[in-house]
């Protein structure tokens, strides 16, 4: 899912720090990678969170969702960095199960959320006042998925009521979706949509076959 999300993180003191990204992305599926930009502050700040998940190694995100939409709103309030932005927004916390010392706050409400481990920080300059954009990327090392908004074993969108901000101060929900397979066939085409799903599964299996079939180099001479 690629659409807004609360990003959570803890400082080296202890402090717990949360704030909304609309500029979030997927990068790849296997592994997975995800990645979030912040810009400076216009006295030339990095951004609390930025700061904590290079200091720490680790954040997670939590999915925005219409029912969380205030809280949300609330948690995008510029606040010094040991106000616990959780508290401020009235949000209870979940905690990371696979991340540990320091554990990592998560939006207890919030029906989809990612553990991610720091990998890199990618600057990207800036017009003043601003400084630099911080696009930073991490790994997904787990997902949490509540049961309730999943259907036949998958995520349900229609279920989570996702939030997704459109520009200016307009946002969208979205209620409703629709499947379009991109037209394939062969065994290329079986290839293309095992990507496509993100299957980690069917993409180590790709690998296998590609491992035990003649390639360039290879085989009779």
């Amino acid at each position: 899912m690629v659409c807004p999300t609360t990003r959570s993180s803890v400082s080296p003191a202890g402090a717990h720090n949360l704030a909304p990204y609309s500029q979030f992305n997927n990068l790849t599926f296997d592994p997975p990678y995800v990645m979030f930009s912040a810009n400076q502050t216009p006295s030339g700040c990095r951004k609390d969170t930025v700061a904590n998940v290079e200091a720490t190694g680790r954040f997670s995100w939590s999915l925005a969702t219409w029912d969380l939409r205030d809280a949300v709103n609330a948690s995008a309030e510029q606040v010094p960095p040991d106000v616990d932005e959780f508290d401020h927004a009235g949000l209870e916390k979940d905690y990371s199960t696979v991340l540990t010392e320091p554990r990592v706050p998560m939006v207890k409400r919030s029906p989809v959320k990612f553990e991610c481990e720091y990998h890199t920080t990618l600057r990207l300059p800036g017009n003043p006042p601003m400084g630099t954009v911080d696009v930073v990327i991490g790994k997904v090392v787990a997902v949490h998925i509540a049961d309730d908004v999943l259907t036949d074993g998958i995520l349900d969108v229609r279920k989570t009521l996702p939030i997704a901000r459109c520009g200016y101060y307009q946002y969208a929900v979205i209620r409703d979706t629709f499947d379009m397979v991109i037209p394939s066939s062969g065994q290329v085409g079986e290839d293309i949509l095992a990507g496509l799903e993100g299957s980690s599964r069917k993409n180590k299996e790709i690998g296998k076959r590609e491992k035990t079939e003649p390639g360039e180099g290879e085989g009779e001479a």
